[in-house]
């Protein structure tokens, strides 16, 4: 995973470096297989975390926060939909090491509207099609609200 301190030394070390992975949301019923996805590219300075995401509804979306030591992320997120629609909340992203090396988060998310759920993001493979990914099959989502993050 790498731990990575920061150049302009800022904040602690993070047992993970976020910097330039990417990330889609996997087994998430309001993409079904097959169907396009967004996806986030994150940025790293020492423990603090950024990302920009977008695709399949979603016109642009940030998120930014802080790495725990252990790699877990304490973010705010916001997007706005390809129907002008807004969206804000927090998130916990813990992370799991797969078999292959690729990272999956397991991010709790609670919106501002009070709607709360799991989701999960896996990280994309090196090389992955920029912007055309689809969903894919793997560990199942949990969603209590109404969409994913």
């Amino acid at each position: 995973m790498g731990v990575r301190s920061s150049p302009t030394g800022a904040g602690p070390a993070c047992a993970v470096d976020y910097r330039g992975r990417r990330f889609r949301p996997v087994d998430n019923p309001h993409y079904p297989a097959g169907t396009p996805v967004p996806t986030g590219r994150y940025d790293q300075d020492g423990d603090l975390v950024w990302a920009e995401f977008s695709g399949a509804g979603i016109r642009a979306g940030r998120l930014v926060g802080r790495c725990r030591p252990d790699g877990t992320i304490d973010a705010a997120y916001c997007w706005v939909t390809e129907r002008g629609d807004p969206m804000a909340g927090t998130c916990v992203s813990s992370p799991t090491v797969l078999a292959d090396g690729r990272l999956r988060l397991t991010e709790r998310w609670r919106r501002l509207d009070g709607s709360v759920g799991v989701s999960y993001v896996e990280e994309l493979p090196a090389g992955g099609m920029a912007g055309t990914e689809s969903a894919t099959a793997g560990s199942a989502a949990v969603e209590e609200g109404s969409d994913e993050r």
